[in-house]
């Protein structure tokens, strides 16, 4: 083989390789993925958020593999309560925290929610002012005729005590600590979702991505209770979605995923599961 030949042959190989190396790093190629984490990550509190996080750490855990995921779906205050102790590697909660309770925690908001007052579908009240709304779960207003529906008694739907969504509608509405004492008490919006679909007399509160065909969302002071409505702040009843941790106590695989939670994958998981995302 001549002298020529050989640095022609090896110009061309050279030429290949900058081209393959070229192809990757375009549109549609292989991009740099981020280190494979491991461990165990151990998350509870809010039921509101239950959908999201449960989805987001499916996915998370996808990308990982060895990392096992669970989270309990327990009621804000307990989210709070297992963030601070360290028995949660990160806990979840569906209202502000109050000031004795923040302590040494990191709160990060990843969405934002509508909570909404919804009734059976054979109901025909469509809307409800916020006033209507306080006497009724106050039992000041005891009758759907009282309101524009039918003569039927109103049977109160709410939630139990330590629940984001009950302290956050009941903040919002004024009513907190005297919720009619004859309520039905029903354990996370699940509960709540099912109740009201199986009682054409009944009224309850729930997450907006509890909200099916089950169920009618009623408009609040004449305000359609969806995600556009929150975001322009047009819809009254609305709240932020909270992970909270202590940085002393998190270890990098709860880190990692609440990093996850935030990145354009995360949100995207967000909006999928009907939350509000809080990134561009």
């Amino acid at each position: 083989m001549s002298k020529s030949f050989k640095n022609v042959l090896v110009a061309l190989l050279v030429g290949a390789t900058v081209m393959t190396f070229a192809g990757c790093s375009s549109s549609g190629s292989t991009t740099k993925t981020a280190a494979k984490v491991s461990g165990e990550i151990n998350g509870g509190g809010s039921t509101s958020v239950q959908k999201i996080i449960d989805a987001a750490g499916s996915e998370f855990t996808a990308l990982n593999p060895d990392v096992k995921f669970t989270y309990s779906g327990t009621g804000s205050s307990d989210g709070i309560k297992g963030a601070t102790a360290g028995t949660y590697s990160f806990g979840c909660s569906s209202r502000d925290l109050k000031a004795e309770e923040k302590g040494n925690l990191t709160e990060l908001v990843f969405a934002y929610d509508g909570i909404a007052l919804i009734v059976n579908p054979a109901n025909k009240v469509t809307n409800l002012t916020k006033a209507q709304l306080t006497s009724i779960f106050t039992g000041a207003v005891t009758n759907w005729s009282e309101v524009g529906g039918a003569d039927a008694p109103i049977v109160v739907v709410s939630r139990e005590d330590g629940s984001g969504t009950r302290t956050a509608i009941e903040e919002l509405l004024g009513f907190s600590g005297k919720l009619k004492a004859d309520a039905t008490v029903k354990e996370g919006n699940g509960n709540v979702q099912t109740t009201i679909a199986g009682n054409a007399n009944a009224i309850g509160y729930v997450s907006l991505t509890f909200v099916d065909k089950t169920v009618t969302a009623v408009n609040v002071d004449g305000v359609k209770a969806s995600v556009d409505n929150v975001l322009n702040k047009s819809y009254a009843l609305s709240r932020p979605f909270l992970a909270i941790y202590d940085k002393t106590k998190a270890d990098p695989a709860t880190l990692a995923f609440l990093d996850f939670l935030m990145s354009a994958d995360g949100q995207k998981i967000v909006t999928d599961e009907g939350g509000i995302t809080v990134t561009k």
